[in-house]
């Protein structure tokens, strides 16, 4: 019998659980999926719960409701991997041993490291919509306030889900001017890119949004410390952005368990994993997928999804001894929620830039484009993911592969690409 191992009941984990168990059944392998805690949050709905638009009990389940029968699952923390032992070591002592290991840890905000961030100020002047507790808090601080300097911070890239700051600008736009109070308001966008997206193409469309609604942009601002009490952003090179409201998007690391894992994940713990075939570089057992990878490509859910489809076929070929499929090309797409009920979509992968057109063919929904299927698609997600995506189903028309029908070329020129 194979003897499965999942590290991490999120989106990856889960997936990928309920996906092996349709390959296997019980008499042929046993799956065990571990995790700390039982709160299964839905990610994309924490930029809304500042705004109004969901609350907390909306988008928190229990993870164990999400596995398939016939799946274990324990609720404990993971003391460490030992590679050479092939076995996880439980922080109760618990030794388990596994023929593969899947890490789907994610990644863990880690606001401390930044000097001042979590002092003097901290949720009551600073706060971030990326944890449950933090989007709540916010929700409160951004009803009552009614005028002055809003600040929206990346501190670090990597981070999960790049355009949630944005579209948090946006949303913020969006809602101040629904109040009246936008004149008011002046709201500036901190980030340490060179530009407001990590694609050109994209980073081009979107700081023409930003300007189109008299949202200021920072850019190459690295932060170093936060004065909260002050209201003060202060760069490592001295530069500095006053505020009266701060919402932060701190440090992303890896997993704890990760870091104390000798020769599983990098400095930041995050696992180095092969760009195609999502099997580990550390040992051929290991393979990892979503926010607890160092791949290049964005830390978001789609990315998730389209990983799992690869990483559960290597799973079953390895396990078979036949050789991987290399097929995962880095596939990404991310609705951008630009408030007034409309949002732009965007697909690409490792060597395609965000392109024009339809997704996913000639008649589907626009890309880089403002507008309302755009986002009546971005709520239409959330029944997608908990009904869908998370039980392993497969999603007609949506695959792993970035579809390249229904784009827009660039059209080439002698002197090259115009």
């Amino acid at each position: 019998m194979h003897r499965i191992v999942i590290l991490g009941g999120g989106t990856g984990g889960t997936l990928s659980a309920n996906r092996l168990r349709k390959i296997y059944p019980v008499s042929e392998a046993s799956i065990t999926v571990i995790d700390e805690n039982d709160d299964h949050v839905y990610q994309p709905g924490l930029l809304l719960v500042p705004f109004g638009l969901s609350h907390r009990e909306d988008i928190v389940r229990p993870r164990g409701r999400q596995l398939h029968e016939g799946i274990g699952y324990r609720t404990t923390g993971v003391d460490r991997v030992d590679l050479e032992g092939r076995s996880v070591r439980l922080n109760d002592g618990t030794e388990i041993v596994y023929d593969v290991l899947v890490v789907a840890t994610g990644s863990v905000v880690s606001p401390a490291e930044t000097e001042g961030l979590t002092g003097a100020g901290w949720m009551e002047k600073v706060f971030t919509f990326y944890t449950p507790d933090g989007a709540a808090a916010l929700e409160k601080a951004l009803a009552a306030f009614t005028g002055g300097r809003l600040v929206v911070n990346v501190v670090e890239m990597p981070i999960k889900c790049p355009v949630a700051p944005l579209e948090f600008c946006f949303l913020a736009d969006w809602f101040f001017r629904q109040r009246g109070l936008r004149d008011s308001v002046d709201i500036t966008y901190v980030t340490p890119l060179d530009a407001a997206f990590t694609k050109p193409v994209a980073a081009r469309q979107l700081g023409g949004m930003l300007a189109q609604r008299r949202i200021d942009l920072v850019t190459e601002f690295n932060t170093g410390e936060v004065h909260g009490a002050e209201g003060r952003l202060v760069a490592y090179d001295g530069r500095e952005v006053p505020f009266d409201l701060a919402v932060v998007i701190p440090v992303h690391n890896g997993a704890p368990c990760v870091m104390r894992s000798a020769g599983l994940g990098d400095e930041f713990g995050f696992v180095a994993t092969d760009e195609h075939t999502l099997q580990s570089k550390a040992s051929p057992s290991v393979f990892a997928l979503g926010d607890a990878t160092s791949l290049p490509i964005s830390k978001a859910g789609s990315v998730t999804d389209f990983e799992g489809e690869i990483l559960v076929e290597n799973i079953r070929r390895f396990l078979a001894g036949e050789p991987l499929d290399a097929s995962y090309d880095g596939h990404a797409n991310c609705f951008i929620e630009t408030g007034f009920s409309k949002a732009m979509l965007i697909d690409f992968n490792y060597d395609v830039e965000p392109l024009p057109g339809h997704y996913p063919g000639n008649f589907g929904l626009p890309l880089l484009k403002e507008s309302h299927l755009n986002h009546l698609g971005k709520l239409m997600f959330e029944w997608i993911y908990w009904h869908s995506l998370l039980p392993g189903r497969d999603i007609p028309g949506i695959h792993s592969a970035m579809p390249l029908r229904g784009k827009q070329q660039p059209v080439k020129s002698r002197e090259g690409v115009s």
